[in-house]
């Protein structure tokens, strides 16, 4: 079964198309998901929505926002400006996670009505929290770094 859930920083906006039969949209855009290990480059993938899916894309989400998306990967080959052939990933979206707000533009600012102000944090909380710091979660696959001439297999 070909099922992946990512945690993505959306890097572009989605560009919206419509297919020329039956004019169904079409969602692409370009989102960004942090590497395995701390040294490692972030990557980028390419999203695809279809449908509904591709209008939700294009009225909730903007650059900078931090998504989960649900969908099938696959591999596509493209073809360089140099004539190399190139694979590339791609996700074919079946359902959109949102983990922050977009910020709202379109609001209108309400001359004269003042938002209720933040409650008080006390310090304490946060002191807590320094002093015992949240566990990292060891994201290397699960095969284990050898040092030179050790071998995994025990006989």
């Amino acid at each position: 079964m070909n099922h992946c859930l990512l945690e993505v920083d959306v890097l572009e906006a989605p560009q919206v198309r419509y297919t020329q039969d039956n004019q169904t949209p079409v969602a692409e855009l370009l989102v960004q998901l942090d590497g395995l290990r701390p040294d490692d480059p972030p990557g980028q993938l390419k999203v695809v929505g279809w449908g509904n899916l591709a209008q939700d894309l294009q009225n909730r989400v903007q650059p900078g926002q931090r998504l989960v998306v649900e969908g099938r990967l696959r591999m596509n080959t493209v073809t360089r400006p140099d004539g190399i052939k190139e694979k590339r990933a791609e996700l074919t979206l079946s359902r959109l996670h949102p983990l922050q707000a977009a910020p709202d533009y379109s609001a209108p600012a309400h001359a004269g009505v003042a938002a209720a102000p933040a409650p008080a944090r006390s310090a304490a909380p946060q002191a807590a929290a320094t002093a015992n710091p949240a566990p990292s979660w060891n994201a290397a696959p699960l095969v284990p770094d050898l040092s030179e001439g050790e071998d995994e297999i025990p006989f």
